[in-house]
């Protein structure tokens, strides 16, 4: 096969990687929280009912920003049920997932978890903009952060927690434009709602970071119709537009999926001009960044008869998709996707963090493991930290049915602070491996530290309970790094970190 190539130069990057890239997403949907994160009386849980051996997963996942509680389960949340005496909590219908909620895990409980994490992860929560509005999401918002001396502030003390939470990251609503949501509005509507709330709640804390909702794909009838209108209504007034996409191979068409990240990155561009094009409209100078807080690979198509199914369980197994090396090579260049705009999306969030298209299982009572999808989130996280250098490939191609002609190569590179550099690359060919030549320029590297890949003979090989660690990245040999050239090799299907000192 041809040889990929390209060159790193420090004098060409695209911007500084944002922590929040490294985002993830809990919501009170199926396992993701009960049995997940939280199961009073599991062998390993503390007092608090938190597992500690998925505490220890999510610690080495490298997660930062966690959003909560939703995803399409906020347009329905009421935060005062999710307050207070454990056992004072009413259980209340689900409506977006069929479900009964019990309420046994909140407010108080999430940034518990948090700051058992570390300080790394950061709160990121939603507010409810389907069935409420304005003057629920400032209630939270004084419940949630003002230190003391009024009647909400003065109450989350009360429930024990006397210092306030301090969240400045804050969703003005879930996918307000699907008709699946809640409470779902036309772009006049919710700009007009989004705008009145972001305004409020500035009153409250000038400094306060809010996301507006963007489109729920790229799919949409009203993509970029949407953002524009909403954007109209809110460009002054908020930091980011969300944008969320999942991805599964649909009628066995394989290689398409494989070339999933270039709809990801069509995706953010289009936003991006979006943007861009009514900040000039405005003649403003602001510049709206993206907030990439859904994203993943999902086995959606099946969704939708899982959830019909139910009939109002607790905590019932739900999206509880086994990924494959194939759906990790995938997961792996939507990661790429994300560091190769890391200029405009600053913030990131995998859906989700457990049981739920996660990267984390667990088994009620029993262990805990990881998801293929787990290694690429954890090395990317570790490794991806420091500026991304531009990388332009000259690979060679493969025809896809959904995508039209796409590289086989799909590749970036970042830069730590110290000069050390990660290249993060996918071989999308399913037979055949992938040579690579990369030309260093203006960079003091001289030796491969390690190249691993995430690769196998099965591309349907997956962790299971049984098997949890079938699939695990393994070291590639013969990498070599000369005369300011790096030479490697890609196995076939596979994802690949080559860190350079």
């Amino acid at each position: 096969m041809r040889t990929a190539r390209f060159t790193l130069d420090p004098a060409f990057t695209v911007g500084e990687v944002n922590p929040r890239l490294f985002g993830s997403f809990v919501e009170h949907l199926g396992r993701c929280v009960y049995t997940g994160i939280y199961e009073p009386g599991h062998p390993t849980a503390d007092a608090d009912g938190i597992r500690q051996d998925v505490l220890e997963l999510v610690r080495e996942l490298g997660v930062t920003a966690i959003r909560y509680p939703g995803g399409n389960f906020v347009s329905g949340y009421k935060w005062e049920d999710s307050v207070g005496p454990v056992e004072d909590r009413p259980r209340r219908l689900d409506l977006a997932w069929r479900s009964t909620e019990t309420n046994r895990f909140g407010l108080s409980e999430y940034i518990s978890f948090l700051k058992k994490v570390g300080p790394q992860a950061e709160p990121m929560m939603a507010v409810n903009l389907g069935t409420r509005g304005v003057a629920e999401a400032l209630e939270l918002q004084e419940y949630a952060n003002h230190p003391s001396g009024t009647a909400l502030s003065d109450l989350r003390a009360e429930h024990g927690d006397k210092d306030p939470f301090g969240i400045k990251l804050w969703c003005l609503g879930n996918e307000m434009d699907g008709p699946w949501q809640t409470g779902h509005k036309t772009a006049e509507e919710y700009g007009r709602l989004a705008a009145e709330t972001a305004r409020a709640m500035r009153q409250i804390d000038p400094g306060v970071e809010l996301v507006a909702c963007g489109s729920s794909s790229q799919a949409m009838d009203t993509f970029a119709e949407w953002e524009a209108t909403v954007l109209e209504e809110t460009y002054d007034l908020v930091d980011y537009i969300s944008l969320h996409a999942y991805y599964e191979p649909l009628d066995g068409d394989v290689d398409s999926f494989l070339a999933s990240a270039v709809d990801m990155e069509s995706f953010i561009e289009n936003v991006v001009a979006t943007c861009d094009h009514i900040g000039a409209r405005l003649k403003s100078k602001k510049r709206i960044n993206l907030s990439f807080d859904e994203w993943n690979v999902w086995y959606l198509s099946r969704t939708e008869a899982e959830v019909s199914a139910l009939d109002w369980p607790e905590a019932p197994r739900l999206l509880e998709d086994n990924y494959s090396v194939t759906d990790a090579v995938v997961f792996g260049s939507l990661l790429i996707a994300l560091l190769r705009h890391a200029d405009r999306v600053t913030v990131a969030c995998l859906a989700q963090l457990v049981n739920v298209i996660a990267p984390i299982m667990t088994e009620p009572g029993g262990p805990a493991w990881r998801q293929t999808t787990f290694f690429p989130f954890a090395q990317a996280s570790k490794y991806g930290r420091g500026e991304v250098l531009d990388v332009r490939v000259d690979s060679p191609t493969y025809e896809t049915k959904k995508y039209g002609e796409a590289d086989l190569l799909h590749a970036t590179a970042v830069r730590a602070e110290d000069g050390t550099v990660t290249v993060f690359a996918v071989n999308r060919s399913r037979t055949e491996s992938l040579p690579l030549d990369v030309a260093l320029a203006g960079l003091d590297l001289t030796e491969v530290v390690e190249h691993s890949a995430l690769a196998d003979a099965d591309p349907d090989a997956r962790n299971t309970l049984a098997e949890p660690e079938r699939v695990v990245p393994h070291p590639v040999e013969g990498t070599a790094l000369e005369d300011g050239r790096l030479s490697a090799v890609l196995e076939p299907l596979s994802w690949n970190v080559i860190r350079l000192g």
